[in-house]
């Protein structure tokens, strides 16, 4: 490359600005997901217990199946309260949008660097458009995989945190034990989390046609057609 010529130009054109909205939602989507925690919490009443609040804490990156709830009390309710765990792992998926956007997050930061040090050379070798277009598309294919797989691991995440796990928990179905449902922490911010993965998937959609604009594929049939009209003209047709 020539040397680093600053020029903060092309982030006030399509093509930086939309850059800049994709760092900074980006940045929204993995803070919303992976930097939530909370707990949920049942009231639990057996022998020599009186609605006594158990709870189970988890966070990111949501393996519900190492999250245990806390003990009634120091006897375990007579001997007759055993460990119990919430339900499910969904890591895979929290994980995978969560390391989606830091990936993209650097990306963006990398881009903008060449976009205002390097403009020259970004506009004048071919390549750096086409990887800029390749990049694009495919990360824009990955948020609407990775937005979608997350937002059904949620819908999965509060079923297996809200009143429907009673039934399914053991200790609770014993003699003259009662286990209610108290509480879970508000998952709003989980909710964001998917609604940021929905606008990255619009942004970098919607940024495949700027980018396009820029390489030789948009650009060729244009210098084709002035070509073809030069050469008619000298023809006389």
């Amino acid at each position: 490359m020539a040397g680093l010529r600053v020029d903060f130009g092309l982030l006030l054109e399509p093509l930086g600005f939309v850059k800049v909205l994709e760092w900074v939602f980006s940045i929204f989507a993995f803070a919303t997901c992976g930097g939530f925690r909370g707990e949920t919490s049942l009231l639990v009443s057996c022998k020599g217990v009186v609605n006594k609040t158990v709870t189970a804490a988890f966070a990111y990156p949501f393996r519900l199946n190492t999250a245990v709830f806390s003990e009634p009390d120091p006897k375990r309710c007579g001997g007759t309260w055993t460990d119990v765990y919430l339900v499910g792992n969904f890591s895979s998926s929290a994980q995978f949008f969560v390391t989606l956007a830091v990936l993209v997050f650097l990306y963006c930061i990398a881009a903008l660097v060449v976009y205002i040090g390097y403009k020259h050379e970004y506009q004048q070798n071919s390549k750096f458009p086409l990887t800029d277009l390749a990049i694009t598309v495919i990360t824009a294919f990955l948020w609407m995989i990775s937005t979608f797989v997350w937002a059904k691991a949620l819908a999965d995440i509060k079923m297996s945190t809200g009143a429907s796990i009673v039934p399914g928990i053991e200790p609770c179905k014993a003699p003259a034990t009662t286990c209610r449902f108290a509480s879970v922490t508000s998952m709003r911010t989980l909710n964001v989390s998917v609604v940021f993965g929905l606008l990255n998937m619009v942004l970098w959609g919607g940024n495949i046609w700027f980018v396009y604009k820029d390489t030789n594929l948009h650009n060729q049939p244009n210098r084709i057609s002035q070509t073809l009209g030069i050469y008619s003209t000298q023809r006389g047709v």
